[in-house]
C-alpha cells in the first residue's frame, strides 16, 4: 500500500510509531463500554488500536484522500464509524452512540478550537487525551501570571482536571514536525454556572491581552469599562488589573458580577 502524503495546510503529521499507543491507552484509561471520537486518524494506526479496546469508535478525517488507506487499515473492524468533513463544523453531538471521551492525535491547526468547543458543545464527553503542540498542551493548565496562560487556560481549567501529561518525541510522526508536542490528558469535573456567559467575558477579556482587563473587555463591545472597573471592585480587584492576573475561579465571580443579561 501506497502511503499518502501529508498535507501541511491541513496541520498532518502522520502517527506512525505504534510504541505510543500503550501510553495513549493509559492516559485515556479506555475500558470496553467507552465510545471514543478520534478526529483526524490519519492513516487508522490509533484508530485500529482504540477499536480493539472499546465499544465504539467514530473518527472524523477531513482529508478524503486517506479513506482508502484508512479503510485498509482498519481492516474488518465493524465498530469504526468513519466520517468524512471539518470537525468544526460537524454536529459531533448528535453521534450515535454519544461519545464519552475524546482520543486523538488532532491536526495543529484545529487543537485548541476543537478542545475549546468540545467543553461545552460535547456535554457526554468526560475525558480528554489529546496530542497536541507542547507549547499548546502547556497553555491548558498554565498557571495565572505565566505567559503561556490564556483563555484556552482558563476555559478548560474551569471544567476540568488534569490526570496525565507526557512528552512525545518527533520521531514518532511521519513527517516529522518542527515543533515538540505532547499528550494531556484530563477529566470533566462539570460546566460552572452560567458558562455560556463566563465563555464570552474571558473571551472578551483576553481579546487585547496587553490591555486592562476593563478596557479590553469595552473594546470587544462585551460591557463598558466603568461597569467592568466597578465588577472588578465587587470582586476584590483592582480597575487596572489584567486578565492573566485572575484565576479561573474569579471569572466566574467577575461574570456574576457584571450581571446578567
Amino acid at each position: 500500500m501506497i502511503r499518502p502524503a501529508a498535507k501541511k495546510e491541513l496541520g498532518q503529521h502522520f502517527l506512525v510509531d505504534e510504541n505510543l499507543l500503550g501510553v495513549i491507552g493509559r492516559l485515556a484509561e479506555l475500558g470496553p463500554d467507552d465510545v471514543v471520537l478520534e478526529v483526524g486518524p490519519g492513516l487508522g494506526v490509533l484508530t485500529a488500536y482504540l477499536a480493539d479496546r472499546v465499544r465504539q469508535v467514530h473518527a472524523v478525517e477531513l482529508d478524503r484522500s486517506l479513506e482508502q488507506p484508512l479503510r485498509e487499515g482498519l481492516g474488518d473492524r465493524d465498530n469504526v464509524d468513519l466520517r468524512f468533513g471539518d470537525a468544526l463544523e460537524l454536529d459531533l453531538a448528535a453521534l450515535d452512540p454519544p461519545a464519552t471521551k475524546l482520543v486523538a492525535n488532532l491536526p495543529y491547526n484545529v487543537a485548541t478550537p476543537l478542545v475549546v468547543e468540545s467543553l461545552d458543545g460535547l456535554p457526554t464527553v468526560d475525558h480528554w487525551t489529546v496530542m497536541v503542540q507542547r507549547e499548546v498542551a502547556d497553555r491548558f493548565f498554565a498557571a495565572p501570571s505565566t505567559k503561556a496562560y490564556g483563555a484556552v487556560s482558563v476555559l478548560v481549567q474551569l471544567v476540568a482536571e488534569r490526570t496525565g501529561f507526557h512528552p512525545v518525541s518527533r520521531t514518532v510522526f511521519r513527517p516529522r514536525p518542527n515543533v515538540d508536542s505532547a499528550l494531556v490528558a484530563f477529566r470533566r469535573l462539570g460546566l460552572p454556572p452560567a458558562y455560556a456567559r463566563v465563555k464570552r467575558v474571558v473571551t472578551a477579556a483576553f481579546a487585547h491581552r496587553r490591555k486592562q482587563l476593563a478596557n479590553s473587555v469595552e473594546l470587544a463591545g462585551f460591557a463598558g469599562r466603568g461597569q467592568t472597573a466597578e465588577a472588578l471592585a465587587a470582586i476584590g480587584r483592582e480597575p487596572s488589573v489584567r486578565a492573566e492576573e485572575l484565576a479561573p475561579h474569579e471569572f466566574v465571580a467577575l461574570t456574576d458580577a457584571l450581571g446578567r443579561e
